[in-house]
């Protein structure tokens, strides 16, 4: 007889008695859960640790405490002046409890804002934790990079990038407000998917102000590694920007339609001077 190995023995029951889907290969285009197989009526083992794998990855990206000093710092080493402030919930409990109050400022901030207001500007800029700092850590620098060129090619005025902890994309209509901003752009973590704990997304509104409504947004989402690039997603912004400011408008009324500008897949170059 030959040798058989002891681990190769082990392994085959366990490797028999997993179905495969007949859609298997479909599974290698996306990180959509399909086609996972079965083991008798259940779930095979490796598909219910990865599932659990991902529900803590998702929790983790809520919970994790935001670095709002060092995200000012890296904003701040691109060139823009950086604030930090809060909203007026006062922990992360309150804030997953409560969203009203992760929409408007905290007292402090609220001065802070006041104080520093001055000439109008054409952009308010918002980095806000959102429902997941490991969202924001990962990509604002990388998109606010990207888009930094976006700026300088159009000319516009930007006022202080305000870094907000315990946030929701309303916080961002007090802030534009505040700071004489004709528009306001929000970097927020998004809410985390079983696939995507990762996601930033960027809402824009002309004109902010406090109690404008989520129909008076446009939001660009899935901004990330394995979703929609940060070069692409700076040329989406850039180009809904440029009609919001001259249209007057943004959300329902103001549609998307930079793509057909995009030349083989890609953004147009920026040209700056």
């Amino acid at each position: 007889m030959s040798e058989v190995r002891e681990d190769a023995v082990a392994a085959e029951p366990i490797d028999a008695a997993v179905i495969e889907d007949s859609w298997r290969r479909l599974a290698g285009i996306t990180p959509a859960r399909i086609a996972l197989g079965r083991a008798g009526t259940g779930l095979p083992t490796r598909e219910v640790l990865r599932f659990a794998l991902a529900h803590a990855q998702a929790r983790d990206a809520v919970h994790l405490p935001f670095d709002s000093a060092r995200m000012a710092s890296e904003v701040a080493a691109l060139g823009f002046e950086t604030l930090e402030v809060t909203s007026a919930a006062p922990a992360r409990d309150a804030y997953l409890r409560r969203p009203d109050l992760g929409r408007r400022l905290s007292d402090d901030s609220r001065a802070l804002l006041e104080a520093r207001a001055g000439a109008p500007v054409d952009l308010a800029l918002v980095v806000a934790d959102g429902l997941s700092s490991t969202a924001i850590h990962a990509q604002a620098v990388p998109f606010l990079s990207a888009f930094k060129a976006r700026i300088a090619e159009a000319g516009w005025s930007v006022g202080p990038v305000c870094v907000a902890s315990q946030a929701r994309v309303a916080l961002g209509d007090e802030v534009g407000e505040r700071l004489n901003a004709s528009a306001c752009v929000v970097l927020i973590g998004e809410r985390p998917g079983l696939s995507s704990p990762d996601s930033l997304g960027l809402y824009l509104t002309f004109a902010p102000r406090a109690g404008r409504s989520d129909a008076e947004r446009n939001c660009i989402s899935n901004v990330r590694g394995e979703g929609l690039s940060h070069e692409h997603a700076a040329f989406k912004l850039a180009w809904l920007l440029k009609e919001a400011l001259a249209r007057r408008i943004t959300g329902v009324t103001l549609k998307d339609e930079s793509d057909l500008l995009l030349v083989s897949g890609r953004p147009p170059p920026v040209r700056i001077g």
